[in-house]
């Protein structure tokens, strides 16, 4: 073979070799950012529908409690088909739950969905109808394993979805009251309580990581479920986003595992705040040497020079901010607050 065919080979095989690599770096780009679609509000006596996109509800105690929760709002409740279904650990087969929710969103009587968590919404998100979604918005409420169903909806349609607890306590439903009845732009802030018998507050305190404000679409969820969904196509963009992140019983190994694949999949290096919520349950093991969630925290977070903080009321805990998904909020980090700047319903 001569000089000149080598070459010619080599240049070939070199245009086969890239040609891969052009289209993966293609498909990898980020999406662009859908409008936002805003659902309408809720009224006293609006009907709400509860929907179990995961893990079996093998007691029936708790259901009745988010009911009559839901019902001190003034609401009314209807249960999908399937949510006392039971296959295996989950409330019935992918297509049934995934039906659920996407009869609801057709029915025009139920303005409004609750979801349960536990494990198993993730697998739904191919089944569901987001077409429907879009043209019949309806606000979407839950945490936890509903992260999944709160990203990937908000991702396919550009739907305002809302992180938020059951109704229980009342810090809990004054939240909902205001941002999914009022339809305001509330300062979210952890309650600023002494005791009797303390000189200082030590519950619901912050801690800055790295002080500053910083403004952008407010988006995240459960750390665990929206790392177990990185790489698909059911995450939104990142890009300026202000990052909300909380988890449960998960050793702080595992969150140094979570955040280092975030930041390894270039979500991290995007965004424009940080607020971490509560990590129930998450203390270092006894192991010699362990790092503590503040050292984690501090290395992947701090490392960013982001406005950022922890110790929101975000998470595994009765008391929560409810939060609407894409919608444009600023946080102080030296503050440790969170302003909603426009509303999440019309």
């Amino acid at each position: 073979m001569s000089i000149l065919d080598r070459r010619q080979l080599l240049a070939a095989l070199g245009a086969v070799a890239v040609a891969p690599l052009a289209v993966r770096a293609q498909t990898a780009a980020p999406s662009a950012r859908l409008p936002l679609v805003k659902p309408p509000r809720l009224r006293p006596g609006d009907t709400v529908g509860l929907v179990n996109p995961a893990t079996a509800a093998f007691e029936t105690m708790p259901i009745e409690i988010l009911v009559d929760s839901l019902e001190a709002l003034g609401l009314k409740v209807v249960q999908g088909e399937s949510y006392f279904d039971r296959r295996g650990y989950f409330a019935g087969t992918d297509q049934d739950r995934a039906r659920d929710i996407n009869g609801f969103f057709a029915d025009p009587n139920v303005k409004a969905l609750v979801a349960r968590g536990g494990w198993g919404s993730a697998r739904l998100l191919p089944l569901l109808d987001y077409d429907a979604i879009r043209g019949n918005p309806k606000i979407l409420l839950g945490y936890s394993d509903v992260t999944a169903l709160l990203l990937g909806i908000h991702a396919k349609t550009g739907l305002v979805t809302f992180h938020g607890p059951h109704p229980r306590m009342r810090f809990s439903a004054d939240r909902i009251r205001e941002v999914l009845f009022d339809g305001s732009s509330p300062l979210l802030e952890n309650p600023r309580e002494v005791s009797a018998n303390q000189t200082v507050q030590t519950e619901h305190r912050i801690q800055t990581i790295t002080p500053g404000v910083a403004r952008g679409p407010i988006l995240g969820g459960n750390l665990t479920v929206l790392t177990a969904i990185v790489g698909s196509g059911y995450l939104p963009d990142w890009r300026g986003c202000v990052l909300f992140l909380e988890d449960v019983d998960e050793a702080v190994y595992r969150i140094d595992r979570m955040l280092t694949q975030l930041r390894l999949a270039s979500v991290l290096e995007q965004i424009a705040g940080f607020v971490f919520g509560r990590c129930t349950e998450c203390e270092p093991d006894s192991t010699y040497g362990s790092l503590t969630l503040e050292e984690v925290l501090r290395d992947h977070i701090g490392s960013l020079g982001v406005p950022a903080y922890r110790g929101a009321m975000i998470g595994h805990i009765p008391e929560q901010f409810t939060i609407p998904m894409g919608v444009q909020a600023e946080i102080d980090a030296g503050a440790g607050t969170i302003r909603l700047l426009e509303p999440g319903v019309t």
